[in-house]
């Protein structure tokens, strides 16, 4: 058996811990529902606040610190509107739609960066990453849309917002390939600016109510730590130097996952429409996978 050249395996390791990322997401819901009553602003500031500090640590043992005087200024001014804006149209939008449509469609962020990775130089989008992601967004549609109402219209700003929150993303990790000499450090530099400006954002509209009790401020740190703190990391890495349409199929799973975590913690019932979405996001990811490997 021919061995894998030596950049092969190099994009391949980077996509594995791209996808650490989705796992680490798959834990967002559950943590979140830990930290009741804290209102969402403030539980994004302490959040990246963890992150960021967490970050800047890790460069400064590693002895990263000096590269980061010679990252523009315009490169740490994307990564903090891509982190800042992916959040606050994100809370804005449930403010203003129901949870469960809202989420849909800003769930629409790996189906978009499956077809928006087709316009980066030396990526050739195929049949097999269209029907793949296809696939994979109906598994996903299945848990985040089951027992939902209709769309109705005086819903449709928050459905607006919803949608921007998925473009945002997905052109925020699609145009990271195009800042690949951008250390991974830098989002640190990015995470800190966004917990400024959450700060300055939860002071200006929200009343302040802390995490209630050790749970509370327990799940806070595991967010922190996890979904919006070492997720950003592993993210950055990955839709740098990894596959980004096949890591931007699997992210499918992200939903996937969370709802298995959430009925094995007992917060939410088994139904026979997770089985569904695990087969149609399985088989999605699967035909990316077969897709990218003949490329």
């Amino acid at each position: 058996m021919t061995a894998s050249p030596p950049d092969a395996r190099a994009q391949g390791r980077a996509t594995a811990i791209g996808f650490v990322a989705v796992l680490l997401w798959a834990l967002l819901a559950l943590f979140t529902v830990g930290t009741a009553p804290a209102p969402p602003l403030l539980l994004n500031a302490i959040c990246f606040s963890i992150g960021g500090s967490i970050g800047l640590a890790w460069t400064l043992l590693s002895g990263g610190l000096q590269e980061l005087r010679y990252v523009p200024l315009r490169v740490y001014l994307f990564g903090t509107l891509g982190l800042f804006g992916y959040h606050a149209l994100y809370f804005s939008a449930l403010r203003l739609a129901p949870a469960a449509e809202a989420g849909l469609i800003a769930y629409l962020w790996p189906l978009l960066i499956v077809l928006f990775s087709g316009l980066l130089p030396g990526e050739r989008l195929r049949l097999g990453h269209l029907i793949g992601a296809l696939l994979a967004f109906a598994g996903a549609a299945t848990i985040l849309g089951g027992g939902a109402t209709g769309i109705d219209t005086q819903y449709l700003p928050g459905y607006g917002l919803a949608f921007l929150c998925a473009l945002t993303w997905s052109s925020y990790s699609v145009l990271s390939r195009r800042l690949g000499n951008a250390p991974t450090a830098s989002v640190a530099v990015f995470c800190l600016a966004t917990a400024v400006l959450s700060w300055g954002m939860h002071f200006a509209l929200e009343e302040t109510v802390w995490p209630d009790g050790a749970i509370g401020w327990l799940s806070a740190i595991g967010l922190g730590l996890g979904p919006v703190g070492l997720a950003f990391y592993v993210w950055d890495i990955g839709v740098k130097k990894g596959d980004i349409q096949l890591l931007g199929t699997s992210s499918y799973a992200a939903p996937l996952l969370s709802t298995v975590i959430l009925v094995v913690c007992g917060v939410a019932a088994p139904t026979w429409s997770l089985a569904i979405a695990a087969l149609l996001i399985t088989a999605g990811a699967a035909l990316a996978a077969r897709s990218s490997a003949k490329a």
